[in-house]
């Protein structure tokens, strides 16, 4: 079991594949992904990771969340998940993960929080059909009926169906393709809709119900020294 990342919602798009085909994709930012802190089974009775994602301002950080980074050697962050992972694909603290974690054609889970609502009727949240138009019903035409029974038992059942507060929850949409990874400018491009608005923080894993793909990295997909350097040329090559 392979580490996630934490990425950021950009936005949809489109991009066209070879045929003229054009796919609707969701674009997710990787800003800065590193490993926080480990959990082992010795000490925490599991084995994952601490993830952190984007830049956070020390003056806005409390001296517990300092004292946690400063550990790790990393820069405060504005987003921290934990993701479980297998005892061989362990990473160090300091590690950072870029898009390339993930390869064209494989499938994601992704978790995020949905938007908010508000407060919405039982046909808006739940699809109810309405009463009938005519023949009776009056004023009240998208309410939701009855709801419950008479004397026995007397109480309306907990979990109906009713008007309430809708989004704004933490919602998991299973088996997305990757269509495009950029490690560059680090984004991740998946095929179709992704919960969340704009600017929300996306959990990025392994789909649990498809098989990973030929080419997928092990442990993850890291940041190496070596491509540091490429990316970076020193200042006798740049004269």
């Amino acid at each position: 079991m392979r580490t996630g990342v934490i990425a950021q919602k950009l936005g949809m798009t489109r991009i066209f594949a070879d045929n003229g085909e054009h796919i609707p994709v969701t674009v997710l930012k990787v800003d800065n992904c590193q490993v926080v802190a480990q959990r082992d089974a010795e000490t925490n009775g599991y084995t994952a990771v601490q993830l952190g994602v984007g830049t956070k301002k020390v003056i806005r950080t409390s001296a517990g969340e300092r004292g946690h980074f400063a550990k790790a050697n990393v820069e405060p962050k504005r987003k921290v998940a934990e993701f479980r992972v297998s005892q061989e694909n362990m990473l160090e603290v300091g590690t950072e993960i870029t898009a390339n974690h993930f390869i064209a054609g494989q499938h994601v889970d992704v978790v995020g929080t949905s938007i908010g609502k508000g407060f919405a009727g039982a046909m808006k949240r739940h699809g109810f059909g309405g009463l009938r138009a005519s023949h009776g019903v009056s004023i009240s035409h998208r309410s939701h009926g009855s709801t419950g029974q008479c004397q026995d038992p007397g109480r309306v059942f907990k979990g109906k169906k009713m008007a309430g507060h809708m989004g704004a929850r933490r919602v998991t949409t299973q088996n997305l393709e990757i269509v495009k990874t950029d490690s560059e400018r680090g984004v991740i491009m998946v095929k179709g809709a992704v919960p969340g608005s704009k600017g929300g923080w996306i959990m990025v894993r392994d789909a649990v119900k498809k098989s990973l793909p030929e080419g997928v990295p092990f442990p993850a997909g890291i940041r190496s020294a070596a491509s540091e350097a490429v990316a970076e040329p020193t200042q006798e090559t740049a004269e």
